[in-house]
């Protein structure tokens, strides 16, 4: 039986029913593929020509080589307003001549390549007969041709010369040239934005910068003071391991994803919301990232080659460049921006985290004194219909539930988190802040689509299933409507599933 892969369905659905699929799209540039969380979140919710699309890869690629691994295409591309435009477009245009004489004249064209014929020449014979041409038109043309009896390595071997002909000329490319210029023009005017948005905030004087920072880092408890610490021994770690190749410090470099997880929740957010300074949160957010998961990737490798090795130095230079960035540069832009109110916010949120590089949260006795910002809740009940609890049952009540829960309003404005311990940090002072300043850069994406679905009723939950920690997790994020189905937010539940492998195998055993 032939192998079908529908581009209507989700990545991660592809890959269930044939798990090659993700080494073919790895090679094809779909990296993330290979990544399990990715593959678990992000691929539920996107396609292969939606992938395609982000990552600017061309479809008729990608479909050829998926023809070449032996699967046939099925499915229709999704519809975007761009191509919607163009269907209005080809309306008041001459009608196309009828599909199966059009598939007929595509085989001509693939059948003299074939034979060897000057590329150029016919190139001029299917400019003068096509405008364009459909992707799914040049699968359907060489699915036929494999009818027919021409062996699969000639198809093969003809790929690249397809491509070099219809390179182009497919309404696909004429779509995608047409967002790439869309997109720039988005990124021309988010720039003006951002920079319209920075005129808008008092000007700062960043000449004695550094002095700021280095007064603040020598506070002891202060956030700068810790951040520093561990940035020193972090630099100890790794000047031990290339003096000694001792690989047992590798999982105490690791550390660093909790130093980053720290900036990426209390620093980076701040600076570009209340301040307009986007930079740190585009650019090291993601870098942070990178170098994080660099680390994950060689720590599950068994082979430790030359390759690896290199890899390996290659991640540690990166942690080193990142430590000089944070102390000469966000380091400096933070102690010149945040207030003594937003530093004490900072040093309380960040009790939170686990403790790394051996570094200990020293107590900062000014924030320690200073009083927090806390929502005072009213002293009458809140009336709901099932009946009605004062805020601090409310609140105890919420508190003693067993998940992580986050809820998000319609307005995507962070408006309230649970207390206690979480595995998904959320600091209090992200409340009231937009949650897409919460996520880096390469999550936002997906939690604008998540948002956008349920806002536009195409989904109420989407649950996420990933390994944290050694525990095995549930994230569901869930529409939350009125009586009358308006959208009125968002909730994330996320809950620690070991207690159910637990019951679900101790009853098997």
């Amino acid at each position: 039986m032939n192998k079908k892969i529908d581009l209507n369905k989700s990545v991660f659905e592809l890959s269930q029913e044939y798990p090659e699929l993700i080494e073919i799209m790895a090679g094809l540039g779909f990296t993330e593929i290979k990544k399990k969380p990715v593959l678990h979140s992000v691929g539920k919710i996107m396609t292969i020509p939606k992938g395609a699309k982000m990552k600017n890869i061309s479809i008729t690629d990608v479909v050829a080589t998926l023809m070449n691994n032996g699967f046939e295409i099925t499915g229709k591309m999704p519809e975007t307003s761009e191509t919607s435009q163009v269907k209005k477009e080809d309306a008041a245009a001459p009608v196309k001549s009828d599909p199966e004489n059009r598939t007929e004249k595509l085989k001509t064209y693939l059948k003299r390549l074939g034979e060897g014929e000057d590329l150029e020449t016919v190139r001029a014979d299917f400019v003068r007969e096509f405008s364009d041409v459909e992707a799914y038109e040049i699968m359907q043309a060489e699915q036929e041709l494999l009818k027919e009896g021409m062996p699969l390595s000639e198809v093969q071997r003809l790929c690249d010369i397809h491509s070099a002909l219809f390179h182009g000329s497919t309404t696909e490319e004429k779509i995608a040239n047409a967002e790439k210029e869309a997109e720039a023009s988005m990124l021309r005017a988010k720039a003006r934005e951002e920079l319209a948005k920075r005129e808008s905030f008092p000007k700062k004087d960043y000449s004695d910068k550094n002095a700021r920072a280095a007064a603040m880092e020598a506070i002891t408890g202060h956030p700068l003071f810790t951040f520093t610490r561990e940035n020193n021994a972090l630099s100890d770690f790794i000047k031990e391991f290339r003096k000694t190749g001792d690989t047992s410090l590798i999982p105490e470099i690791r550390q660093l994803s909790i130093h980053y997880a720290k900036k990426g929740d209390l620093l980076y957010p701040l600076l570009k919301v209340r301040y307009g300074i986007s930079g740190p949160a585009d650019v090291m957010w993601t870098a942070d990232d990178e170098i994080r998961d660099e680390f994950a990737a060689l720590a599950h490798e068994d082979d430790h080659g030359n390759e690896w090795n290199a890899r390996l130095d290659t991640v540690l230079t990166r942690a080193e460049e990142m430590i000089y960035k944070e102390q000469n540069i966000l380091f400096p832009i933070c102690a010149v921006n945040f207030t003594q109110e937003e530093w004490s916010g900072i040093y309380r949120d960040s009790k939170d985290y686990d403790i790394c590089f051996g570094v200990i949260n020293e107590t900062w006795a000014d924030a320690e004194t200073r009083p927090s910002d806390g929502i005072t809740a009213p002293g009458s009940d809140i009336t709901m219909p099932g009946g009605h609890l004062t805020p601090e049952q409310l609140t105890a009540l919420l508190n003693t539930i067993p998940m992580e829960i986050t809820f998000v309003d319609a307005d995507n404005i962070n408006r309230f988190f649970n207390e206690g311990p979480k595995v998904f940090k959320r600091p209090g002072m992200a409340i009231d802040r937009e949650v897409f300043s919460c996520h880096p850069p390469k999550i936002e994406p997906m939690v604008r689509q998540i948002i956008d679905d349920f806002r536009n009723n195409r989904r109420d939950f989407v649950p996420v299933w990933m390994e944290k920690g050694g525990h095995t997790m549930l994230v569901k994020y869930m529409a939350v409507r009125d009586k009358s189905g308006k959208y009125i937010g968002t909730v994330e539940l996320v809950q620690d599933m070991e207690f159910a492998k637990e019951h679900f195998l101790g009853n098997l055993s």
